[in-house]
């Protein structure tokens, strides 16, 4: 934390100084957006889109990544909002590099650097360095673990029909009868694989999700679900993006690989969807304690004696967080189609609200 307060107070006692010198005085919305470019550090993970000699030379990419960070601060629902604000707003438009408005890309230079930036992964790698450069070496006390629904813009894709399988025969198999061995699960083979292979194997095309909500309600969406694993002051700490269909818990042990590599944490919190034997396995297997909410649906739930009990009180966090993500910071607003995209979107966000979280310990 001494690190994070050192850029802390540098950027309080120097840098607002020294751009309202340079700038009008700046906004608590531009000041925020100035404390967010200063820890996500845009300009150590663009060199690999930035122009090499080769051609006509394109519009800045820390410029353009900037922006996209300002579109989530400012909770800008569409990139044309974002271009007209940064038209008419000196301060931001020279925050993120442009001096005249007339040098401000058009919206169809947006999306193609947009493209590169999903296919790069670059806001991911921006927020995983965060977490890594400020939370690496500290012990967490707690991951609280959750999913949340994010509506799409395209069509679901059809999934092929399953083939009708034949009724397996009650009691013991008679001589000479070969029965089907029993079917491999997900999290049987996710034990054993690594984080990549994992990822790499869930899926991710938009389709039809459904959920149970709070007062029993059966809702539906079509689009993506965000797995999202939350570190005590509600900073993110691992996110995957998954289909609509996926169950929360498949998502479960990427996610304990993920955030067992970017931090040390103690416990893993989750509610009923995440108790499976499978889950508090591996949990337990890299030297965590789950506490999860038993699922009444399981014959051998336990209750959560009562010092569990208090501690689980904590995973709201995760729930704050999801909330926090599509009320402030464009989660609502997704425009854009295909898994990576969305991704990209939603983690610029992501990127935005970690950093102001981050902040808020030492403040």
């Amino acid at each position: 934390m001494h690190k994070l307060f050192s850029l802390w107070r540098s950027i309080q006692q120097s840098l607002f100084p020294h751009l309202e010198e340079e700038l009008d005085p700046l906004t608590e919305r531009e000041k925020e957006f100035v404390r967010v470019a200063e820890l996500a550090r845009v300009d150590k993970h663009v060199w690999p889109y930035q122009w090499v000699g080769n051609g006509r030379k394109p519009s800045d990419r820390k410029a353009l990544a900037l922006a996209f960070i300002a579109k989530a601060v400012w909770n800008f629902s569409t990139t044309l909002m974002l271009i007209e604000h940064l038209k008419a707003s000196r301060n931001l438009r020279r925050l993120c590099g442009w001096e005249r408005a007339s040098e401000i890309p058009s919206e169809s230079t947006f999306s193609r650097a947009f493209e590169e930036f999903s296919e790069g992964q670059l806001p991911s790698l921006i927020h995983a360095t965060m977490v890594s450069e400020y939370m690496k070496g500290k012990v967490v006390g707690h991951i609280s673990r959750d999913a949340t629904a994010i509506e799409g813009r395209e069509k679901p894709v059809k999934k092929p029909k399953k083939e009708d399988q034949p009724k397996k025969r009650r009691g013991r198999p008679k001589k000479g009868e070969q029965r089907a061995e029993p079917e491999i699960k997900r999290m049987d083979l996710q034990v054993g694989r690594s984080f990549e292979e994992n990822v790499r194997e869930l899926p991710k095309q938009c389709d039809v999700g459904a959920k149970r909500n709070s007062k029993g309600h059966q809702e539906t969406w079509i689009g993506y679900k965000l797995h999202i694993d939350v570190a005590d002051g509600d900073i993110p700490v691992s996110v995957i993006i998954s289909s609509a269909s996926l169950h929360d818990s498949q998502a479960a042990i990427p996610l304990i690989q993920m955030s067992s590599d970017r931090v040390t944490y103690l416990y893993d919190l989750a509610d009923a969807a995440y108790d499976a034997p499978h889950i508090k396995g591996y949990s337990r297997l890299l030297g965590h304690v789950p506490i999860i909410d038993p699922n009444q649906r399981r014959g051998d739930a336990v209750p959560l004696d009562p010092a569990q009990a208090v501690r689980f009180r904590e995973r709201s966090s995760a729930e704050r967080v999801n909330s926090n993500l599509k009320d402030n910071y464009g989660g609502r607003f997704v425009r854009v189609r295909g898994a990576a995209k969305v991704m990209a979107h939603l983690m610029f966000g992501i990127v935005a609200l970690t950093a102001n979280q981050l902040f808020k310990l030492i403040t």
